[in-house]
């Protein structure tokens, strides 16, 4: 009894120490502004999605509510953002690589069975989301790339269409026009490679992850990758653990910004690690950002005063009904749906611009 009552006590003084002094001193030490903490009641349904998801949040959560599995539910809410034309980072209508051509990514995990699908480079297919339920349904894979996921579509009945839209190909051909340091390829010259990459492209993806009522918890993660991207690259979105990760006893994590710094950092799976240890959302968040931000060494990808000068956002939910936005660079915000409604809240910021 002694030894468990030692093990109760450091476990209570070392969570203690991370809620309560851990939390002011990242914002001190790194900048970072934290938002007031969000707390669900038990036994609510939450949403939370990055903020171009606002209709997709609205829509999972009156989904769960009429008794739709937690994953269905959120894939259905990025399906509307997968089929719009008007949204060019993410299915139909998606800024395509260097060639032209639309490749998708697309994650999915749920929550209860903590199993995974996933397809990447796909082209052809409005709706990746929907491909990488059935790798998760019917097979015994997590990921597919490529033509064998376009196979694998087509096997399931999907059609292969053009992704790429008369608004979307406009924004290609003008980049082509312009072409000079805007592409992935890194010069030789070390000061070229210093400035190469400090001109501003196209990204986005859309998360949403949706915990119901029982408190299972699932997430997806779509989009159309970095625009002008070599053909072939593959971002954190499909991958699980970079993109996105949940477990379904801790919360879930998604992503949303520069690809390349989560599938360095693990950045999803760090985050719910740290959620594991006590740590809320908010805080868990801003501390995988101070982590990339403290492997960020390359001038390339650094401002005037040493920081990153890319964008990255995280997406977070605890079991408990906490949950949080964390970025960069901010002020930004993300999309909340539960019981008062639809919204956009403020994201916890480890980088604030100046005006």
């Amino acid at each position: 009894m002694a030894a468990k009552a030692q093990f109760s006590r450091r476990r209570f003084f070392s969570t203690a120490a991370a809620l309560l002094g851990g939390w002011p001193f990242l914002s001190r030490l790194q900048g970072g502004r934290a938002v007031a903490p969000t707390v669900q009641r038990r036994g609510t349904q939450l949403v939370v999605s990055s903020a171009n998801g606002l209709e997709a949040a609205k829509t999972t959560y009156r989904l769960m509510s009429r008794g739709s599995d937690t994953l269905e539910a959120a894939i259905s809410g990025v399906n509307l953002v997968e089929n719009d034309p008007d949204d060019m980072s993410v299915g139909y209508g998606g800024l395509p690589n260097e060639d032209g051509v639309v490749e998708l990514d697309s994650a999915v995990m749920h929550g209860p069975t903590h199993k995974a699908g996933a397809v990447a480079a796909l082209q052809n297919i409005k709706n990746p989301s929907r491909v990488a339920q059935l790798v998760l349904e019917t097979t015994d894979h997590v990921l597919l790339v490529g033509k064998g996921a376009l196979r694998f579509a087509k096997a399931n009945g999907f059609k292969e269409e053009e992704l790429l839209t008369k608004k979307s190909r406009e924004r290609w051909l003008k980049w082509k026009r312009d072409l000079s340091r805007r592409d992935d390829w890194l010069s030789d010259d070390e000061e070229d490679r210093g400035i190469a990459r400090k001109v501003a492209r196209p990204t986005g993806t859309i998360h949403v992850a949706a915990m119901n009522s029982d408190g299972d918890i699932s997430c997806v993660t779509t989009t159309s990758g970095l625009a002008w991207k070599i053909p072939g690259r593959v971002g954190d979105s499909p991958i699980i653990g970079a993109g996105l990760y949940v477990d379904n006893a801790i919360g879930s994590c998604g992503s949303t910004g520069r690809g390349e710094a989560n599938l360095q950092n693990l950045c999803c799976f760090a985050a719910v690690e740290l959620m594991r240890t006590g740590l809320a959302p908010e805080e868990a968040g801003l501390e995988v950002l101070r982590r990339v931000a403290s492997h960020t060494t390359e001038k390339r990808l650094l401002d005037d005063q040493g920081r990153p000068n890319f964008g990255l956002k995280f997406y977070l939910i605890a079991k408990d009904g906490r949950y949080a936005g964390a970025t960069m660079w901010g002020p930004s915000k993300f999309a909340v749906a539960d019981r008062r409604g639809t919204r956009l809240e403020e994201c916890a910021v480890l980088y604030q611009r100046e005006n």
